[in-house]
C-alpha cells in the first residue's frame, strides 16, 4: 500500500495549546501583536537599510537579510496558527503542513548561518579596522549571504525529502502549534536511524558549528576591546556588538534547548517545548529589530532622516 498517496489526502490536527483553552485568547492576542511588531520593525529595517546611503555597509546588508528571513519565518507559521487559535477547527492540510515544515526549517537554518556571518563581520570591523573595507568587500558579502541561503535550502530539502518517506500509519495529531520537523519524526510508526543520523549531523553543522564560530569571534573581539583606552570607541563597539550578541543569545539559547536537549517522552516536557518554541519562532523575530534599532544610533538617525524627507515632500 502506498502510504505517501494515502497521507497526501488527509489533514493533520495541530493540537497547539488546546490543553489550555482559557489561555488561547491571551496567546492569540500576544502572537498577533508580536506579528505586527515583526512586520513593521523588520520591514522598516529593510527599507531604511536600502534607501539610506549612510547604511550601505556590510553590517546593514547582513541585517536587512536577517530581517527578511525573520519576516519569511514568522509568516510561514503565524497566519495558520492564528486561524487555529481563533477557530475550533485545528486542522492543516497535508500540503500546508509540508510547506510549514520545509519553510520554517529553511529559514531557521539560514538564520543560524547569517548570525555567524554577522559575527565575522563584527570581528573584521573591531580587530581589522584598517583593512575592513578590503576584507568585507561587496562581492564577499554577497557570496556569504548566498551561501547562507543555499545552506538553509539544502538542509531543508534533505530532511524534508527523507521525512516524507516515513509511514505514519494513520497518525494525524501533531502536538504543537505548527508542523515542526521533529514532530513529523514523532508521528512516524517506525524508527529511522538514517533520518536521526542526518538530523544530528545537520544540527551540528547549523547549530554547534556556527555557534562555535560566533563564540570564537567574540572571544577575539573581547581580547581586542580590553586593550582599547578610548571610552567613546569602546562604547561604540559595545553598542554594535552588543545588539548582535543579544540576538544570538536569544535565538541560539532557545533553539539549542529544543533541538539538542535530550528528548523526554512526557507531557510536561512537551508543553515546556511548546512555549520555548513559541519564543524563538514568534517573539524573537519581533524583538530583533527593536534590539538593533534601540541600541543603534545609525538606524534611529536614518529613520529620522526618512521621516524628515517625507514631511518636507508633503509640505512642498
Amino acid at each position: 500500500m502506498d502510504t505517501s498517496n494515502e497521507s497526501s489526502t488527509i489533514d493533520f490536527i495541530l493540537l497547539g495549546f488546546s490543553d489550555w483553552p482559557q489561555l488561547e485568547g491571551i496567546i492569540s492576542g500576544a502572537v498577533f501583536i508580536s506579528y505586527l511588531v515583526t512586520l513593521v520593525g523588520n520591514t522598516t529595517i529593510i527599507v531604511v537599510s536600502n534607501l539610506d546611503s549612510h547604511l550601505h555597509t556590510p553590517m546593514y546588508f547582513f541585517l536587512s537579510n536577517l530581517s527578511f528571513v525573520d519576516l519569511c519565518y514568522t509568516t510561514s507559521i503565524i497566519p495558520q496558527m492564528l486561524l487555529n487559535l481563533w477557530s475550533p477547527k485545528k486542522s492543516i492540510t497535508y500540503g500546508g503542513c509540508m510547506f510549514q515544515s520545509y519553510f520554517s526549517l529553511e529559514m531557521g537554518a539560514t538564520e543560524c548561518l547569517l548570525l555567524a556571518v554577522m559575527a565575522y563581520d563584527r570581528y573584521a570591523a573591531v580587530c581589522q579596522p584598517l583593512h575592513y573595507t578590503v576584507i568585507m568587500h561587496p562581492q564577499l558579502c554577497q557570496k556569504m549571504v548566498v551561501t547562507s541561503w543555499l545552506g538553509g535550502l539544502g538542509a531543508a530539502l534533505i530532511l524534508c525529502s527523507l521525512t516524507l518517506q516515513l509511514p505514519r500509519c494513520g497518525n494525524r495529531d501533531i502536538d504543537n502549534f505548527f508542523c515542526e520537523i521533529t514532530d513529523l519524526f514523532k508521528m512516524a510508526c517506525i524508527y529511522s536511524k538514517v533520518i536521526q543520523s542526518v538530523f544530528s549531523a545537520l544540527s551540528v553543522i547549523f547549530l554547534l558549528l556556527p555557534l562555535s564560530l560566533i563564540l570564537t569571534s567574540y572571544g577575539v573581539i573581547t581580547h581586542a576591546v580590553m586593550r582599547i583606552k578610548s571610552a567613546s570607541r569602546w562604547r561604540k563597539i559595545f553598542n554594535t556588538c552588543g545588539s548582535h550578541l543579544t540576538v544570538v543569545t536569544l535565538f541560539y539559547g532557545t533553539l539549542i534547548s529544543v533541538y539538542l536537549k535530550p528528548q523526554k517522552n512526557n507531557s510536561t516536557s512537551q508543553n515546556e517545548g511548546k512555549f520555548i518554541t513559541l519564543f524563538y519562532t514568534i517573539i524573537t523575530p519581533g524583538l530583533n529589530p527593536l534590539i538593533y534599532s534601540l541600541r543603534n544610533k545609525d538606524v534611529k538617525n536614518a529613520v529620522k532622516r526618512m521621516l524628515c524627507v517625507g514631511k518636507l515632500s508633503e509640505k512642498s
